[in-house]
């Protein structure tokens, strides 16, 4: 079986979200098990500055969609036995960000059209082509519209995963016929439009032959009027196609065992000692006082309302009154980051706030941490609660999406349970459940270490999810 996918980051080349944690991870598993999956990107700023000069040129050749009449040059390089393929292009990609800006439109009209006449370049057709997120929704429509008389492009089906559906993807109506060459009646008879422009979301939604997203219980939230996004409507078009598929993570890049970040490494049976000493490093590192004994919080999360952070900030002071250490990591919305700002200028030696992303923090937070806080107000998957449950760090979220999917909260009396959660987007149930989870750790410390050995054997890897996407494959 050949398989392309087509998104628009991925590691180990670009990251902006989870998006591209499920590109560089999903690849390697489906070609161990015998499937010829490649990856197609744009060539961003960053990966021009730190790869183009290790990358093989393939070609360069004409692109014409619309007003867009230019070139692309194409890259590819094998990397951990997937062969990526990368689109050039430096009016369109070679600036300092991936998205947000004016003509995003026409620059990833350019990107998906340049997709499809890479298969061309290389002779490689698929059997699939894995469309992920917006930037990649019209390249279903491209292909039976613009390819329809080329059996080989024909014969491709598709499936479009929705990462988050609140980025959709909504251009001016000028978009559809200008940067895609695509006729007027589309947004005439309703098809592509979305209120008085395009969405490119809905397109592939709409001419995909299947529509996933990363977990079930987030493909149920999706089609109400709350979690839908105003497209509720369109994915009730296609329910009978609609499916959730948990993500994973790289369980070889993410394992206490082997990771060379940390102070100390751990596994299951060591996981107390190695813990106790990441702990004690983390918080000598951070200027927290040194006492192994206190319950660690961690959070590590872009910073945004979506993410429940607000919960967080509206509740800091009760929070910190209690007996426990905060580090928070991440950024993102103003208000947020200039309460956290109080919030460490206020506790001293007890909470902390990193404004940035620095990934080597990162793993030791989920090394040294006790409890790991995402308490989101929607979350289709999330990866933070999966690395924290792999390190051996208690997840305490909120249940929504993926995070209901993959936390089974703790039961005091059948002693189950890897971690701990509430349901409500509410402050005061939030801090019930970490009033809860201290409790746990401070008097029922057995549990708790029990609680934590079930975390780390949780299987949080691609191998499950995987298989689904195979079978899915395979239908088509």
């Amino acid at each position: 079986m050949k398989v392309l996918f087509a998104a628009t980051e991925g590691l180990p080349y670009i990251k902006s979200g989870g998006l591209a944690d499920v590109v560089g991870s999903l690849p390697k598993i489906l070609k161990k098990k015998r499937v010829d999956v490649r990856v197609v990107l744009p060539l961003y700023l960053k990966m021009a500055q730190r790869n183009r000069d290790s990358f093989e040129r393939i070609a360069t050749v004409p692109i014409r969609c619309g007003i867009i009449d230019t070139v692309a040059t194409y890259y590819k390089k094998e990397t951990e036995g997937v062969l990526f393929y990368f689109i050039e292009h430096q009016g369109y990609f070679e600036r300092e960000g991936l998205y947000g800006y004016g003509d995003d439109g026409e620059r990833f009209a350019f990107y998906q059209k340049a997709v499809l006449e890479l298969l061309r370049v290389i002779d490689f057709y698929p059997d699939i082509i894995h469309c992920h997120d917006w930037h990649t929704g019209m390249i279903p429509v491209l292909c039976k519209q613009h390819y329809a008389e080329d059996p080989k492009m024909n014969a491709i089906r598709f499936v479009y995963t929705i990462h988050n559906l609140a980025f959709q993807g909504n251009f001016p109506k000028e978009v559809l016929t200008d940067c895609l060459d695509l006729p007027y009646s589309l947004f005439e008879d309703g098809t592509l439009r979305f209120y008085d422009g395009i969405s490119f979301m809905k397109a592939g939604i709409l001419f995909s032959d299947k529509v996933t997203t990363v977990s079930p219980t987030y493909a149920q939230e999706i089609l109400s009027p709350y979690f839908g996004e105003n497209m509720q409507e369109v994915l009730k078009m296609r329910i009978q196609d609609l499916s959730g598929i948990v993500n994973g993570i790289d369980t070889e890049l993410g394992d206490p065992k082997t990771d060379s970040l940390l102070i100390q490494n751990y596994d299951g049976k060591t996981v107390k000692e190695g813990k106790a000493v990441n702990k004690r490093a983390l918080q000598s590192e951070l200027g927290l006082r040194e006492d192994p004994d206190v319950m660690l919080i961690g959070i590590v999360s872009r910073l945004t309302q979506q993410k429940g952070l607000q919960l967080v900030c509206d509740r800091i002071h009760d929070l910190m009154s209690q007996d426990v250490q905060l580090v928070v990591l991440g950024t993102g919305e103003s208000q947020i980051e200039n309460s956290l700002r109080m919030m460490e200028h206020r506790y001293r030696r007890r909470a902390v706030y990193y404004c940035g992303y620095n990934e080597e923090l990162a793993h030791r937070i989920y090394a040294g941490a006790d409890l790991f806080l995402m308490p989101s107000c929607f979350e289709p998957c999330g990866i933070s609660q999966l690395i924290s449950m792999r390190y051996g760090t208690l997840p305490l979220v909120r249940e929504t999406g993926g995070l209901k999917d993959t936390v089974m909260p703790y039961n005091q009396y059948t002693q189950e349970g890897n971690g701990f959660s509430f349901y409500a987007i509410n402050g005061d149930d939030m801090l019930n459940t970490i009033r809860y989870a201290m409790d746990t750790y401070y008097y029922s410390r057995r549990e708790f270490d029990e609680m934590i050995k079930r975390a780390m054997k949780t299987d949080v890897s691609w191998k499950n999810s995987a298989e689904r996407y195979l079978e899915l494959y395979k239908s088509l």
